[in-house]
């Protein structure tokens, strides 16, 4: 008699398989701060080195001049950053502070400081000072300038959406921050699965505002609480690396994006409604026009 064949890693019968799963590296995001922005951070420790034996007046204009480019290196830094995440957006105003921009024009001012300190005179610093604007304005790029996928969107709608937001966003971080002191590599894993759950509510909530009514309580009192869940549990489990403690806290995570999904999908099911409203009534005058489809 034959014997269906089965064991630990195996389905059971009647289980449904995933055809899309999830890997753990789907959605995963890197820094757009890279090595080319992080290496900016050393001219102005050398500029800083070199102009301690060049006198007072040497050892002035070096520091002001490092003290500038380290400005712009953290400005650019920052602007790599809103800039990826006005680009990972369907729906974004521009950054309110251009930093990018800002950042080459302080890289520029600190080059011809720091070309003055060797050549003491007016054209050596302003060519250097706009070779060096230019050629960090060509490898990093402007910052974006206009807003996008706002057009027939009520701003204010849109601004309150964006708060809310902001402050999910902030919860969201202060998880990661929590989860790293649980020393748990997988959980850390894990709350980034739901991170990116929550995130695709937002998206939702950003690109269609009348949404946010419906999704306040998962973006504001769900996320606190899971915020304020995950700092418990990483300070219980570094203490005990209690098991049931982190089985109780994978469950918790599991029910979390099973609700955020749900919602997400109810949310764009109602859109989708909206807009088969939107095309009858779009029929219905047309062919009381005469118009015929």
């Amino acid at each position: 008699m034959s014997k269906r064949f089965g064991g630990k890693f195996s389905p059971t019968p009647g289980e449904q398989q995933d055809s899309t799963p999830r890997g753990s590296f789907q959605n995963a995001r890197v820094d757009p701060a890279g090595a080319r922005s992080n290496l900016l951070f050393l001219p102005p420790v050398l500029l800083g080195a070199f102009s301690i034996n060049d006198g007072a007046i040497g050892l002035a204009i070096g520091l002001v001049g490092a003290a500038i480019l380290l400005l712009a290196a953290w400005l650019l830094r920052d602007g790599l950053r809103a800039q990826a995440a006005y680009d990972a957006r369907k729906v974004a105003r521009r950054p309110a502070l251009p930093r990018k921009i800002l950042a080459s024009i302080l890289t520029g001012i600190g080059v011809g400081l720091a070309a003055y300190k060797s050549d003491p005179g007016l054209l050596a610093p302003v060519i250097f000072g706009l070779a060096a604007t230019g050629l960090h304005s060509a490898s990093f790029g402007l910052d974006p300038l206009s807003d996008k996928g706002i057009e027939g969107i009520d701003s204010f709608q849109q601004d309150r959406v964006a708060r809310v937001v902001d402050e999910a966003e902030r919860h969201l971080r202060a998880m990661t921050d929590a989860i790293k002191r649980a020393g748990d590599r997988q959980m850390e894993a894990r709350v980034e699965r739901f991170q990116d759950t929550a995130r695709e509510m937002f998206r939702t909530v950003e690109e269609d505002p009348r949404d946010l009514s419906g999704a306040r309580r998962y973006l504001g009192v769900y996320l606190l609480g899971a915020k304020d869940a995950t700092a418990k549990f990483a300070d219980i489990y570094a203490r005990t690396r209690d098991a049931k403690a982190r089985a109780d806290y994978a469950a918790l995570l599991d029910d979390l994006e099973r609700g955020f999904s749900a919602r997400t999908r109810k949310m764009l099911l109602e859109d989708r409604s909206d807009l088969t409203v939107e095309i009858d009534v779009l029929r219905e005058r047309l062919e009381r026009e005469g118009v015929h489809l």
